[in-house]
């Protein structure tokens, strides 16, 4: 049975990520899945879900059954796979005014870049452009993630 997911879906999903949240395709059912660690812990400690919010507890039913079924599932790439700082700095020299470009390259360099950039891109009035740049770099690497495990998408 041949899946088909819509890539705003996958989109979204990739912009979910953190270090505490992980996302999956079923390969069968097509169903993406997003998972916290924690629920990762439970189902491999096999703790009683009582012991956990209800919210939680199709989170550690999934995670028990990628555990036994590793086969019928796909981890998106993670957030350390997207590396949205390089995603930033090509964004910076994509600007056309070299002052703006100038000064947003100098605002991602060292600690709190992420920060010093959120802030630059509003000063600099290229808000919305980042995030139009930001949202097509994301579909570019969801494309190239679907067709990588030969997964039929929708634009």
């Amino acid at each position: 049975m041949t899946i088909r997911v819509k890539l705003q879906d996958i989109v979204d999903e990739l912009q979910s990520q953190s270090e505490e949240l992980s996302s999956f395709l079923n390969r069968e059912t097509g169903e993406l899945i997003l998972i916290t660690g924690e629920a990762f812990g439970a189902a491999e400690r096999n703790e009683p879900l009582d012991d956990y919010p209800e919210w939680e507890h199709e989170m550690i039913h999934a995670a028990k059954d990628m555990d036994e079924n590793p086969e019928k599932y796909i981890a998106l790439p993670s957030q350390f796979d997207i590396h949205e700082y390089d995603i930033m700095r090509r964004f910076c020299l994509s600007i056309e005014d070299n002052d703006i470009s100038s000064y947003l390259m100098r605002s991602i360099k060292g600690s709190g870049a992420f920060r010093r950039f959120k802030e630059a891109i509003i000063r600099c009035g290229v808000r919305e452009q980042w995030f139009a740049y930001r949202d097509e770099a994301f579909r570019e690497i969801a494309r190239d993630w679907c067709e990588y495990h030969s997964i039929e998408y929708e634009e």
